[in-house]
C-alpha cells in the first residue's frame, strides 16, 4: 500500500554542478524537494520507488544500483539509485535523466530508510496504462513510498523551450491544484494529448501516482510552485 509520496520537478538544472552560475535560482526548489523527501523518510516505507518520464528506449524497471550520468550535460557526475544487493551484478542500463535527478536528490538527502528502485514511464503512456502501472507499484510491498519526478508545461513564456502557449498556465494551475490537494480524480483527468502539446512530461508519472494512491487516503501539501525558464515546476508531499 502507498504510505507516502513526494512530487518533484526533474530538470537537470536542479543539480548545482549542471546549473553552474544559475545554481542559486533553483535553491528554493531544491530545498522544497529535500523537505518532500523527508516526508518519505518519516513514513518508514519498506520500499521506495522513483518514477519519472522516459523515452521509449528508457521505460520500464530500473533495479537498485542503476547508475545515471550527467555527462551529456557537460558534467562528469555519476549517481546511483540506491545500493545493489550484495553479490548481485551491477545493472547495465543507464538511468533516464529524470531518474538520475531523483537519484541525485536521494543522495543529497542521504537516503537510507528503505531499498530503492525505479521505473521509467513512457511520456505518452495513456491514462489507463498509467493508472494500472501505479496500482501495480502500490502492492509491491506492505509500505510503499513514491518519489515522482516530472515537470509541468514547457510553454509558459516566449523564451520557454516550447515557446509561449496560452493554454499552458491553465494546464499547470490545474495540475498544481491536484498535486497540492492529492486530488486523484483531477490528476486522472489531465489530458494526455494537451500535455504532450505543452511538453508537460510530468503528466504520465503524475497519473501513475494517482493509480498508486487509490484507496490510500493520503492528503497532499504543496511545498513549491514556480515557472523559472518558462517551465512549470511543482513540489508536493503526500502523507
Amino acid at each position: 500500500m502507498l504510505v507516502a509520496a513526494a512530487v518533484c520537478p526533474c530538470p537537470p538544472l536542479l543539480v548545482p554542478e549542471v546549473a553552474a552560475g544559475a545554481g542559486p535560482e533553483l535553491d528554493a526548489a531544491r530545498n522544497a524537494c529535500l523537505d518532500a523527501v523527508g516526508v518519505l523518510a518519516a513514513a518508514k516505507p519498506d520500499l521506495l520507488i522513483v518514477a519519472g518520464p522516459a523515452g521509449q528506449d528508457e521505460q520500464g524497471p530500473f533495479p537498485a544500483g542503476s547508475a545515471g550520468s550527467f555527462a551529456g550535460f557537460g558534467v562528469g557526475l555519476t549517481v546511483r539509485l540506491g545500493e545493489a544487493p550484495a553479490g548481485s551484478p551491477a545493472p547495465r542500463r543507464p538511468l533516464p535523466a529524470s531518474l538520475a535527478v531523483g537519484a541525485w536528490l536521494l543522495e543529497r538527502a542521504r537516503w537510507g530508510g528503505a531499498p530503492v528502485d525505479g521505473i521509467g514511464v513512457e511520456k505518452r503512456l495513456a491514462t489507463g496504462g498509467c493508472l494500472r502501472a501505479g496500482a501495480d507499484l502500490a502492492v509491491r510491498a506492505e509500505r510503499v513510498a513514491l518519489l515522482v519526478m516530472g515537470d509541468g508545461s514547457a510553454c509558459r513564456t516566449v523564451k520557454a523551450p516550447g515557446y509561449l502557449d496560452e493554454r499552458a498556465a491553465d494546464f499547470d494551475a490545474a495540475a498544481v491544484r491536484a498535486l497540492g490537494s492529492a486530488d486523484l480524480a483531477a490528476l486522472s483527468a489531465l489530458d494526455p494529448s494537451l500535455a504532450y502539446e505543452l511538453k508537460a512530461a510530468g503528466r504520465a508519472p503524475w497519473q501513475v501516482l494517482a493509480g498508486a494512491a487509490r484507496g490510500a487516503g493520503l492528503e497532499g501539501r504543496l511545498l513549491y510552485e514556480d515557472a523559472p525558464y518558462g517551465v512549470g515546476y511543482a513540489v508536493a508531499a503526500w502523507s
